[in-house]
């Protein structure tokens, strides 16, 4: 009898089902329609093997893989979302928000998400409503899923504890892909067909020297580390990435940082994302006794995490698109509104989503330089953001 009940089929309840069923869509998804395979497949993958009845995989005591990956990528040290970043800044060619510093101001104002949802969260939670278990910190993790930045979403939860932290990441992952649907109807509705018809010109002049591509990284870790230290870590890796990109004589390190080394810690950290989206809450116990509990992925708080996400989206692509309509009215209408949907960190898709819909208005519209510079000011601006949550949460709480 004892033999039976170590079967897994013998155990597989409707939370495991559901779980199994979330795991194979993932998988579809990210092979059958090509929605950021790198990140679902493993993550699918990773929800699979820990939602199996009676898995060890994910049972720090039983020294399980997920539980060690995410004990030590993700929690214990944060090394998956610098690493990562390391790779993302060696891929992103800062020259169009270079020869366009105006788009800085877009990508700062595309932040709004982060902070509107953080209220509306801690309404929702610990404030005036108090009808979801959303303390103050997980309030805040909460909002930086409007970073619409995987690796921000990853260090600023699981540094402020947040229970939540495998939602939040698979939230900020997921609408990532989704940029293409969340954000059109908020720049159609917003804008003007006549607006969103303004051309502007599509030179690009690579005028940017070498000697300012070198400056500029290591300009920005200084500034960004004097106004945000708890950003330092974040804006570091992205820039020191950068700069193994820009100064020219570290071409293979650069090679390897954008494929080898990114290609590794994407595979780990699906896994340990995905391991940690479980149907029950788990314990996580790090190195010096401190134990982190993470939520049930099937509850009804968890849930309303990624409508919340869809939300941040949703006032990001607002808070870019009317400061987008303020420079268009005091540039004398030489500056398409559109652009400043481009501010959110997700790079490049919102890029090509502008350039998709100024071609809609207006066929001869060229906008994906000027919006890959507020793109990649959105970038920075995610990070500088996340680094004052944790300012500001460290204060309070």
């Amino acid at each position: 009898m004892e033999a039976l009940q170590s079967l897994g089929i013998l155990n597989l309840g409707w939370q495991s089902v559901v779980m199994l069923v979330i795991a194979g869509v993932m998988i579809y998804l990210g092979i059958g329609k090509k929605v950021e395979p790198y990140l679902l497949v493993p993550m699918g993958a990773g929800v699979l093997m820990a939602n199996l009845p009676l898995s060890p995989i994910s049972d720090i005591e039983q020294g399980g893989l997920f539980a060690v990956l995410a004990r030590f990528g993700v929690f214990q040290f944060e090394l998956f979302p610098l690493l990562i970043f390391i790779g993302v800044g060696a891929m992103i060619d800062f020259g169009p928000f270079l020869e366009r510093p105006y788009t800085v101001l877009l990508g700062a104002a595309a932040q709004f998400g982060i902070f509107g949802t953080f209220l509306v969260a801690y309404l929702l939670g610990a404030g005036m409503f108090g009808w979801f278990d959303f303390s103050l910190r997980d309030a805040a993790s909460i909002g930086i899923i409007g970073s619409a930045d995987g690796p921000t979403s990853i260090y600023v939860s699981t540094l402020l504890g947040s229970k939540y932290a495998p939602s939040i990441i698979v939230a900020a992952y997921s609408y990532m892909a989704l940029v293409p649907i969340i954000q059109p109807p908020v720049m159609r509705l917003l804008t003007t067909k006549e607006e969103r018809a303004i051309r502007m010109s599509a030179t690009h002049t690579g005028k940017i020297s070498r000697r300012t591509r070198i400056l500029f990284p290591i300009l920005v870790i200084l500034v960004v580390g004097l106004v945000a230290p708890p950003a330092i870590p974040l804006i570091g890796a992205l820039m020191f990435g950068n700069l193994l990109r820009e100064c020219g004589v570290l071409g293979s390190l650069a090679n390897t940082a954008q494929t080898e080394l990114a290609n590794i810690v994407t595979i780990l950290l699906g896994l340990a994302v995905g391991g940690m989206m479980t149907a029950m809450p788990q314990t996580i116990t790090l190195t010096g006794g401190e134990t982190i509990v993470m939520a049930g992925f099937l509850q009804p708080a968890t849930l309303m995490v990624f409508a919340l996400g869809i939300v941040a989206f949703a006032l990001d692509t607002a808070g870019g698109v009317l400061f987008g309509k303020l420079l268009c009215h005091l540039s004398g209408r030489r500056i398409n509104p559109l652009i400043g949907a481009a501010g959110i960190s997700a790079f490049p898709m919102s890029a090509r989503v502008v350039q998709k819909e100024g071609l809609k208005a207006n066929k001869y519209n060229h906008l994906l330089m000027h919006a890959a510079g507020a793109n990649t000011a959105g970038q920075i601006a995610s990070v500088v953001a996340g680094g004052a949550v944790l300012m500001l949460i460290s204060r309070l709480a």
